[in-house]
């Protein structure tokens, strides 16, 4: 089974598109067939919860609440693995770590800028490629 780490960019982008073929929403029809197993930390539902809930998203707190709990109920609660290189976006470092902890699991991310290059980070579209 393929393991990762989903970077909240790739949920909002998927929740609020209107096209049901975007790579991003393919994403979360996967995660919700259980193509996928997702992992998190506290750090990162803590996120999760906070962007989705930002009133800027057309997003209705129950559909954002479902979502997370999904992740948590058929997800991997891991800790994170110490990167002491520099991040471009240290915000992101905790979905980069979670992702260390788990050999061959993927980070999925909009935004590869703010990941160390590696084939581990990946674009949703590459993630709906490899699934």
């Amino acid at each position: 089974m393929t393991y990762a780490v989903i970077d909240t960019n790739v949920l909002v982008s998927a929740m609020i598109t209107k096209n049901p073929e975007a790579a991003t929403a393919k994403v979360v029809r996967l995660l919700l067939d259980k193509e996928f197993i997702p992992m998190y930390d506290a750090n990162i539902i803590a996120e999760y919860e906070d962007v989705l809930h930002r009133s800027k998203f057309p997003i209705l707190p129950e559909v954002a609440d479902a979502l997370i709990s999904y992740i948590i109920e058929h997800g991997v609660e891991t800790s994170r693995v110490n990167f002491d290189e520099p991040m471009p976006d240290e915000d992101d470092r905790v979905f980069y770590e979670v992702t260390l902890s788990k050999e061959d699991s993927f980070l999925v991310t909009g935004n590869l800028k703010h990941y160390p290059t590696s084939p581990r980070v990946i674009t949703p579209a590459d993630f709906v490629n490899l699934i």
